[in-house]
């Protein structure tokens, strides 16, 4: 009698366990507000979080509420210092739930380049979408520009940063 009672409290507490596991894998599904303007980004792979069939669409409302920064630098496109406004590219990889070790960013004339997700603490990257005070034209590198703060470290004005700061950006990738 004393043996079933202890596998019925055994098969309980083991009920609980499982199921602690579950849910909060379930949780990682979560659901974005939809984009009530033009979409202006998409977000795919391996992410928890969605608006659409296995994608976060962004408009450029729905960036604008993310944790920004300013970064103001001089850069290898702009003859002087220029300042980039934009959403911390951390902010946006918590949002969708990222879980990978690197970024495929894809411009819309489908320019492609690995970014490591690593980047984005270490250098505080911003998804930039204004340029000195103005959202940024597709015709001048916008609507969306990967930057770091080139001017705080010397390791940052090389080819293996520039390669990364990726413009005209349409589509992220998480792998």
């Amino acid at each position: 009698m004393t043996n079933k009672n202890n596998r019925g409290g055994w098969f309980a507490a083991l009920a609980v366990l499982l199921f602690s596991f579950v849910a909060p894998a379930a949780a990682q599904n979560a659901e974005l507000p939809k984009p009530e303007g033009n979409v202006i980004l998409t977000i795919d792979g391996n992410i928890g979080a969605t608006n659409g069939e296995g994608v976060a669409d962004f408009d450029i409302a729905m960036l604008e509420k993310l944790k920004s920064a300013k970064i103001k630098t001089s850069t290898p496109w702009f003859d002087n210092e220029v300042e980039f406004e934009g959403a911390l590219m951390t902010e946006l990889m918590k949002l969708v739930q990222a879980d990978g070790k690197e970024v495929v960013v894809t411009a819309l004339n489908d320019y492609q380049a690995p970014v490591p997700i690593a980047d984005f603490a270490a250098h505080g990257t911003i998804l930039a979408y204004k340029r000195d005070g103005e959202y940024m034209p597709v015709s001048d590198k916008g609507p969306l520009f990967i930057i770091y703060p080139y001017d705080s470290s010397p390791e940052l004005n090389t080819q293996k940063y520039y390669s990364r700061s990726v413009w005209q950006i349409r589509r992220f990738t998480v792998r």
